[in-house]
C-alpha cells in the first residue's frame, strides 16, 4: 500500500512525543546546573596529567621525554624538561617536567597524546565546565592545574584505569624480577670467579714438582 512507510514513520514519531510527557526516559530537557546527565565511560575532553601518593611534584608520572608535544596536531602542548631527576614509580630516576602547560583554547580532544605517550602519564579529563572572562591567560593551563590523582582518574574512567594499574603492576614486576634475575646471575658468576681462582692456586704449574715430591 502506497503510503504505508509514511505512516509507521508517524506512528513512531507520535508515540516519541507522546511519551516524552510521561516516561522518564524519553524526557530530553535536563534541569541544567541542578540535574545533569551521567557522562560516558569513554567521554574525553581535555588532557590532564596523572601523578601516584599524594604528592604531586614526587608522584607525577610524567618524564618529560616531549612525545605528545612533537605529536600533538595544534601544539598546544608546552614542556620544559627539568635539570635533576626523582625516581619513577619502578624506583628508577627520571626527568621531570619543570613547565608543563596545555593551551585548551588550541586544543581539539583527539587524544593522540595520550596514545603515543608510554608512560601512562596523560588522560583525557572529563571536566567541561572550563569557561573563563579572559581568552589567552586563563586558558592556558599549568602543570599544578593539570595535575591530578590517580584516585581521580579511577573515578572519571574507573575500567580503564583498572586496566592502566594492572598494565604497571605487571611491568613493575617484571622490572623487579629481571633486577632480580641479574643480581643471582652476577653473584653466581662472581662465586665461579672465585672458585676457578682457588682452583688455580693449588694446581701445580705445568712441569714443576708436586708438592709431595718438592717436600721429600
Amino acid at each position: 500500500m502506497i503510503g504505508t512507510g509514511i505512516l509507521k514513520g508517524m506512528a513512531v514519531t507520535a508515540r516519541n512525543f507522546v511519551g516524552s510527557y510521561f516516561e522518564k526516559e524519553r524526557l530530553i530537557t535536563v534541569q541544567y546546573p541542578e540535574e545533569r546527565s551521567p557522562l560516558p565511560e569513554n567521554y574525553r575532553n581535555f588532557p590532564f596529567l596523572i601523578y601516584d601518593s599524594n604528592d604531586p611534584h614526587a608522584g607525577l608520572r610524567c618524564v618529560a621525554c616531549k612525545i605528545c608535544e612533537k605529536e600533538c596536531p595544534p601544539q598546544c602542548i608546552y614542556i620544559v624538561k627539568s635539570d635533576d631527576k626523582k625516581p619513577d614509580y619502578m624506583g628508577k630516576p627520571q626527568f621531570y617536567p619543570k613547565v608543563f602547560d596545555i593551551d585548551i583554547s588550541v586544543c581539539m580532544s583527539c587524544q593522540i597524546c595520550v596514545e603515543v605517550c608510554p608512560f601512562e602519564a596523560i588522560k583525557m579529563d572529563k571536566e567541561f565546565e572550563l569557561s573563563q572572562r579572559e581568552r589567552f591567560n586563563h586558558l592556558l593551563l599549568r602543570k599544578e592545574q593539570l595535575s591530578k590523582s590517580n584516585g581521580y582518574y579511577h573515578k572519571i574512567h574507573p575500567v580503564e584505569a583498572d586496566a592502566v594499574d594492572k598494565n604497571l603492576a605487571d611491568a613493575a614486576a617484571a622490572a623487579e624480577a629481571k633486577k632480580k634475575a641479574a643480581v643471582e646471575a652476577a653473584a653466581k658468576a662472581a662465586a665461579a670467579k672465585a672458585a676457578a681462582a682457588g682452583t688455580a692456586e693449588v694446581k701445580p704449574a705445568a712441569g714443576g714438582p708436586s708438592p709431595s715430591s718438592a717436600s721429600s
